[in-house]
């Protein structure tokens, strides 16, 4: 029987400027998302987030503070496609993070590098073009949610 993936996500957001880090995938050019990942089995949300965090930018833990959660996001995977053979979809939860680190503290290569570059961004300046279809109605949402932004682009935008 296909389950929903439990998955967290990083919005690193500098406190000083507002902005937004967000990265290019590196199997997928023009696709932008926060850093994000499934968590293991015996794991709870906090430590996936702080080893996706790592895995993905490089930025240990000491480098954020958790600010805000809010779950319950839910995507399916398109043309019934099922990740490790069992998995219909994700359910998310996301973490708003104030970042203090600098931009020399990330390393997207700390691990199997998942980003080709990264940018920090106004949250509005962010666009549902960036991200796959059926992921769009989520971003959407955590735009809404996190960021009190009910509209989104849907046109691209050059970065």
């Amino acid at each position: 029987m296909a389950t929903y993936r439990p998955n967290v996500a990083a919005i690193l957001r500098d406190p000083a400027s507002g902005r937004i880090f967000i990265g290019e995938r590196v199997d997928h050019p023009g696709s932008w998302q926060f850093p994000q990942g499934g968590v293991d089995r015996g794991e709870d949300l906090i430590s996936a987030l702080y080893r996706e965090v790592e895995e993905e930018t490089g930025v240990g833990r000491h480098l954020y503070e958790l600010v805000a959660c809010r779950t319950d996001y839910r995507y399916k995977f398109p043309k019934g496609k099922l990740k490790k053979g069992k998995y219909c979809g994700q359910t998310q939860t996301y973490f708003l993070c104030d970042y203090r680190g600098r931009d020399e503290d990330i390393d997207l290569r700390a691990h199997i590098q998942e980003f080709s570059r990264f940018l920090w961004i106004e949250p509005s300046e962010f666009t549902l073009a960036w991200v796959p279809r059926f992921k769009r109605a989520v971003f959407a949402r955590v735009f809404r949610d996190f960021f009190g932004i009910s509209r989104m682009e849907k046109a691209p935008k050059k970065l």
